[in-house]
């Protein structure tokens, strides 16, 4: 096996559209800027694309400290990072958290697209989150943090394991279907499943789960509608079904930091 890493992808907006980039920083939390903002409605419960698939359709950009919000028909609005102010109870499948709200300004931008009263929230360096309180004692350690990625600080998938569900689709679909950072080329179709440790460049992860597989999969991100048809979902079920539901991907747990950059040889070490 040649294994490297081909595509690194940020969604600075949890659930908005993905952001290419060429190098990444790693952190305990996940890869730098990763997942770190996210929506809210107006009980501080969390929004992603499964309940408002036109999020994905929210195009997330740093300018600086700053964020840079894009939509089809909206005006382009940045949006300061909170340094104080009164932090929103919420929780993120279980694993609680208290970020800051952003501006009014943003409030209201997020609610006009998107149809209904939301909020955006900011993930600042004193807001931790631990894993999710279902993998205690299973997965990772106490001291392991995540951003607002739905339970692991990142998401590997192999270019093979794409290649080999599309061949059983009428209509391909990209990678980014399924929200990778991290994309692996030069394995076999699903090698990830039987990972323990592996080295990325000159930092270690630990690969801690199979990833589950929701309805988010039949989202799609460029038209911010569902697949009428259920795919890829549908399909995935029918050969990727396991006791923990249908995965797709290998959530992983950094155990080092530093940078990645795509091209970056990829070692299996367990």
């Amino acid at each position: 096996m040649n294994a490297t890493l081909s595509a690194l992808h940020l969604f600075p907006l949890k659930s908005g559209a993905p952001l290419r980039v060429d190098s990444a920083t790693v952190e305990p939390r996940g890869l730098a800027g990763d997942r770190r903002w996210m929506v809210v409605d107006a009980n501080g419960a969390f929004v992603t694309a499964r309940q408002l698939a036109r999020l994905t359709l929210v195009e997330a950009r740093y300018d600086g400290d700053a964020l840079r919000l894009d939509a089809p028909g909206m005006p382009s609005l940045r949006v300061d990072a909170p340094r104080e102010g009164e932090r929103i109870a919420t929780a993120v499948w279980g694993a609680e958290v208290a970020p800051l709200p952003a501006d009014a300004a943003a409030h209201a931008w997020l609610s006009q697209f998107l149809g209904q009263p939301l909020r955006l929230v900011h993930m600042d360096d004193a807001c931790t989150r631990k894993l999710k309180t279902k993998y205690d004692g299973r997965y990772g350690t106490d001291d392991d943090l995540v951003s607002f990625a739905d339970g692991f600080p990142l998401l590997l998938i192999s270019q093979a394991a794409l290649d080999h569900l599309n061949a059983k689709l009428a209509r391909p679909v990209p990678m980014l279907r399924f929200r990778p950072n991290l994309v692996v080329a030069g394995t076999a179709p699903h090698a990830e499943d039987g990972w323990k440790r592996i080295r990325i460049g000159a930092i270690e992860f630990e690969v801690a789960k199979a990833c589950t597989r929701c309805v988010f999969t039949t989202v799609d991100f460029e038209r911010g509608e569902r697949d009428p048809a259920g795919e890829p979902l549908r399909t995935l079920t029918s050969y990727r079904r396991t006791p923990e539901g249908v995965t797709f991907g290998q959530n992983l747990i950094p155990r080092g930091a530093g940078q990645l950059r795509v091209g970056d040889a990829i070692e299996v070490l367990a």
